[in-house]
């Protein structure tokens, strides 16, 4: 058995000796992600961090040393924060509390691979590590403003298209007033459930598609408007189904769980982003080595070739 494969049963065995610790909130997040559509998706952010550690094995294990001060530093903050919350039953609401158990265990486990692995196999593995905050609720403060954000955004893009359909429409706040029916832009209207889902999305699509910095940021910034976008197509899509067809259509199960296709069409608007952001980065590389080929200089990745041969030869 080589080193390698004592660190990772040792990291298992740590992420095992956690999860008994915190048995308890990751039961309650488990309810949770049931009770709640909201989390409905925590189910799958340790899969999915789990599949790209793996993917990234190989690269992981050549940078792999072993550093425990700054691993142990990380994963004694994360035991101070799970202390700290079970000291303060009476102060934090019980979401609070989830989230600070959960964000904490979330410390603990990377501060163990980086004791374990070193600060050079945890750069490489910054993608999975850190994506295991999606598996931490959103705290209740942060929450209620993303939803008002959301809800905000939705009742615009509501606007918006009912003008370009030229539907007569009179609109007070969030109240949409057009003939014969009044619709109200309902936090719950915000799509925050497929918001979350599309911000997830376009991480991982980036992270397998692109490889700079730059693209994947501007990938995730424009998931939040397609968000917005997607919400305000459905409640004017519903809306007008229901002037033109039925008025129970904003009553019936296609308003409730109609979300799938809207979030299937909010996907295919994303396609095209990653497309574009990948033929950008192409199109910078091609010209990064073009300009390498006119001066003379040495493009990262290629051998020297233009060096002169050596003495004797």
């Amino acid at each position: 058995m080589n080193s390698n494969t004592l660190k990772w049963l040792g990291f298992g065995l740590g992420v095992a000796g956690a999860t008994l610790l915190a048995h308890g909130p990751l039961s309650q997040l488990r309810e949770l992600s049931i009770r709640d559509e909201m989390y409905s998706h925590l189910p799958f952010i340790p899969l999915i961090s789990v599949y790209f550690l793996w993917a990234r094995r190989r690269v992981i294990h050549l940078n792999s040393t072993c550093s425990p001060r700054g691993g142990i530093l990380l994963a004694l903050v994360g035991l101070g924060l799970y202390w700290a919350q079970s000291q303060l039953v009476t102060s934090l609401q019980p979401h609070d509390r989830i989230t600070l158990s959960v964000f904490s265990l979330v410390l603990l486990v990377q501060g163990l691979f980086l004791s374990l692995f070193g600060p050079r196999a945890a750069r490489e593995a910054a993608f999975p590590l850190l994506f295991l905050f999606f598996v931490v609720p959103f705290p209740t403060f942060l929450q209620e403003w993303v939803v008002s954000l959301l809800q905000r955004g939705s009742a615009e893009a509501t606007d918006l298209l009912f003008r370009l359909t030229w539907v007569p429409f009179f609109r007070e706040g969030f109240v949409f007033q057009v003939p014969g029916i009044s619709v109200e832009v309902a936090p719950q209207c915000g799509g925050i459930r497929s918001g979350i889902a599309l911000v997830i999305t376009s991480l991982v699509a980036g992270e397998l598609f692109l490889t700079k910095g730059w693209s994947r940021i501007l990938l995730v910034i424009a998931s939040v408007p397609i968000t917005v976008f997607k919400n305000g197509l459905r409640i004017v899509g519903l809306t007008l189904g229901a002037i033109y067809i039925d008025p129970r259509i904003l009553d019936s199960e296609l308003h409730r769980s109609g979300g799938i296709p809207f979030f299937g069409l909010a996907l295919a608007m994303m396609a095209p982003v990653v497309w574009a952001l990948y033929r950008a980065e192409n199109s910078r590389r091609k010209s990064s080595v073009d300009l390498g080929d006119k001066t003379g200089a040495p493009v990262p990745g290629e051998k020297g070739e233009k060096q002169g041969k050596a003495p004797g030869a």
